[in-house]
């Protein structure tokens, strides 16, 4: 495949060039034209490459369309993977959240099944997008470490995260926040509302730090890379950086974000957050993250087609460049997730990129390619 007059971005800088792919990989990156006959002309669209996400949640959408409903899981599978590769996305790690709840999308069985599917369906070739496996460990329930340890010899896992979603901890350190969100679905009476938060503390008391060593210690064993959920507090990342946790996931503060860089960790933030212009939940904005030089990595979390959104709108209203703004969607959270063969325009790379053209200041997925091959 001979690809000419494309607008190509590198990971330092943009040119119109030419791309020739051999064998699934690109073979030559070079700016100017070509008089190959066999050359695809894009017309000057963006070539960029395929965007990497590390943390989504988009799945849950599709098993629970309605407040209520559970969808059949192996169809909300391939729905979720024809969309993520749709909006420009070549690898994505899918966030299972493992930890019983009552009344719970995030109970064992309906994890467990989407983590035996996702691979039966890569093993099959039935997927558009290379799929990893997130586990997201809520630390405070009964039954998250054994749970983690069913699925730890699962053959697409790479990454896993601490989490505590309890009212008063973290994200939810206030909570009345806790309650505002959980009521979005319906009102909850103060009796019930105590009666969830109290029973949810003492789950948190009783389980969150001895589960917390657990995992952290079973992922150092398997060599499989850690993050953390929601830091708020500069003692949040410390902790991490005391456990060896590589990424900070969604720091709600500005506190938070720079501790991790202090330590090292590199954060990620939500898409949704850049292009909404806040976090939906009152927590620090990304955009002033970025401005400030604490913004890493980008996570479409739960709107797929945001990643790609939200790299451009930095440029927008941060003034990144575009080459630093796609890095936060490609080569940084590739490098972070130890996938040293995509991420990134250039010779011997896999041949994961997407062709991109702009609607006035909105980029367009026109066409997803895989190893070379166009997946959507």
């Amino acid at each position: 495949m001979l690809i000419s007059n494309a607008r190509i971005v590198t990971r330092d800088e943009e040119f119109i060039g030419v791309v020739r792919i051999e064998d699934g990989r690109i073979a030559e990156v070079a700016p100017g034209g070509t008089s190959a006959r066999e050359a695809e002309d894009w017309n000057g669209d963006y070539l960029l490459p395929g965007l990497v996400e590390l943390h989504t949640d988009n799945i849950e959408k599709h098993l629970a369309p309605r407040p209520g409903v559970l969808w059949n899981h192996e169809a909300a599978i391939l729905v979720h993977d024809a969309q993520v590769a749709a909006a420009g996305i070549t690898t994505v790690f899918d966030a299972l959240g493992i930890g019983s709840r009552q009344d719970s999308l995030r109970e064992r069985d309906i994890q467990t099944n989407c983590a035996r599917s996702i691979d039966s369906f890569t093993r099959r070739g039935l997927l558009r997008a290379d799929h990893f496996l997130h586990l997201r460990c809520e630390l405070a329930t009964p039954d998250v470490v054994e749970i983690f340890d069913s699925l730890s010899a699962h053959p697409l896992l790479q990454l896993a995260s601490v989490m505590d979603h309890t009212p008063g901890q973290r994200q939810w350190h206030d909570p009345v926040q806790w309650r505002r969100y959980q009521e979005r679905n319906g009102k909850m009476t103060d009796e019930r509302a105590n009666e969830v938060v109290e029973t949810l503390a003492a789950d948190q008391r009783r389980f969150a730090a001895l589960h917390r060593e657990q995992i952290v210690a079973r992922c150092k064993s398997l060599g499989v890379a850690l993050a953390s959920h929601d830091d708020t507090l500069v003692e949040h990342v410390e902790e991490a950086a005391r456990d060896g946790i590589v990424l900070s996931e969604f720091p709600t503060t500005r506190a938070a974000a720079q501790a991790a860089h202090a330590h090292g960790i590199a954060t990620i933030m939500g898409a949704p957050n850049v292009v909404r212009g806040g976090s939906h939940s009152g927590n620090v904005s990304a955009l002033a993250l970025a401005e400030e030089g604490l913004l890493d990595i980008l996570s479409s979390d739960y709107v797929p087609s945001s990643l790609l959104i939200g790299a451009f709108e930095l440029v927008e209203k941060a003034g990144w460049t575009l080459p630093r703004a796609i890095a936060t969607v490609s080569s940084a959270p590739a490098r972070a997730a130890g996938l040293t063969d995509r991420g990134a325009i250039a010779p011997g790379l896999r041949a994961d990129f997407v062709r991109v053209v702009a609607a006035g200041a909105l980029p367009v997925p026109r066409a997803t390619f895989k190893r070379g091959e166009r997946v959507s």
